[in-house]
């Protein structure tokens, strides 16, 4: 039995480029194309966690024109791409919604750059998830990543993606389309 899968967007501790703590915002783009690249592979719940309420209400916005208003007939596959998306103002929140959904709390995994001691590969990682019952939680930061000390308090942390060149800063929502594809794709 395969697992079941969940990705969340976190804002909320990240880096800026000075390795600063802040809060990074939703954007536009975050939503649509990661809700689509989820709900392409099937996933259970994309979470977009965010501490502040006014972007919380701006994120609504977005979801309800797409849910419920004119984008909801037209566009109804954007609807359905967006159907998935949970949003909530913890890390915790969210874990909490994957536990009641699933009777047990998810693997946690994240994405860095950089290489860590329970790093694990995608073919690793694929292959527990296609004999595991238990639910996965993929989380993806933004900013410049994920605060160190939460990112150590995770359970596993996929190796990086790594090109041909150099340059290594994609987008989120490249990165989130690559790693599904890896650990997901047919």
């Amino acid at each position: 039995m395969a697992a079941k899968v969940y990705l969340a967007l976190l804002h909320y501790p990240v880096y800026n480029k000075r390795e600063e703590v802040i809060t990074t915002s939703i954007t536009n783009l975050d939503i649509h194309d990661i809700a689509r690249s989820a709900r392409t592979y099937a996933v259970e719940r994309l979470f977009f966690i965010h501490p502040a309420e006014a972007q919380q209400r701006l994120a609504q916005d977005i979801l309800q024109y797409w849910q419920q208003g004119y984008g909801s007939t037209y566009n109804t596959d954007r609807k359905e791409a967006l159907s998935i998306v949970r949003l909530t103002h913890t890390l915790q929140d969210a874990v909490e919604e994957i536990r009641v959904a699933c009777g047990r709390l998810p693997v946690i995994i994240t994405t860095d750059a950089r290489i860590f001691p329970n790093t694990i590969s995608y073919q690793e990682l694929r292959s527990k998830m296609e004999r595991d019952d238990r639910p996965y939680l993929v989380l993806f930061g933004t900013g410049w990543g994920i605060e160190r000390e939460l990112m150590q308090s995770f359970d596993y942390i996929l190796e990086p993606i790594i090109g041909r060149g150099n340059y290594n800063h994609l987008s989120v929502r490249a990165a989130a389309a690559i790693i599904l594809d890896r650990l997901l794709g047919r």
